[in-house]
């Protein structure tokens, strides 16, 4: 596999890392209820595109820190990552 599609799957991986620590946060810390009382809550109200999206926005950090360190690929990587969420989001949300 070469540099650049290995930088791109770092990016990738990154960013899906990013998104579930930014679920586990919204779960466990953001959330007024329980980890459990507040999965069955999305879960009820079929509320899995909106926690994603707000889940994604560690992404944004991802991205920059990527920018900013001159890692181009491997931003890339998230920008799919982030734009792969993004879709997920979209299917969600209209099924």
């Amino acid at each position: 596999m070469g540099t650049i599609k290995k930088n791109i799957l770092v990016g990738i991986l990154v960013s899906l890392f990013a998104t579930f620590g930014g679920v586990f946060l919204y779960l466990e810390y953001i959330s007024r209820y329980g980890f459990y009382e507040t999965l069955e809550m999305i879960q009820q109200g079929d509320l899995y595109g909106k926690v994603l999206s707000i889940a994604a926005i560690p992404n944004l950090f991802v991205f920059f820190i990527f920018i900013k360190k001159k890692q181009d690929n491997r931003a890339k990587g998230v920008l799919m990552a982030t734009i792969l969420i993004a879709l997920t989001t979209l299917i969600l949300k209209f099924f």
